[in-house]
């Protein structure tokens, strides 16, 4: 039983994925349409880690575009107690 509802979260879990380009959580630096400008060169890649809901750490990674401004690229969560 424990498998099968481990397997039914998964399978919620890659439709709620498949919308494409990440989009920003609260704690995100992009979110709420927030425009960062940031003093990097562009093509620069920004990290950026914070806490989320239910304790998990949240990894971040924004590229740096031509106008200075942050994009991000990719996103993924794991538990806060993971050094990377």
């Amino acid at each position: 039983m424990r498998h099968a509802l481990i397997a039914v979260f998964f399978a919620l879990a890659a439709c709620a994925s498949n919308s494409g380009a990440p989009q920003p959580l609260p704690g995100s630096l992009t979110y709420g349409g927030k425009v960062i400008h940031s003093p990097y060169r562009p093509g620069t890649v920004v990290q950026h880690t914070f806490l989320g809901d239910f304790g998990y750490r949240v990894f971040e990674s924004y590229l740096v575009q031509p106008d200075g401004t942050l994009k991000l690229t990719s996103q993924s969560t794991g538990p806060d107690f993971l050094w990377r």
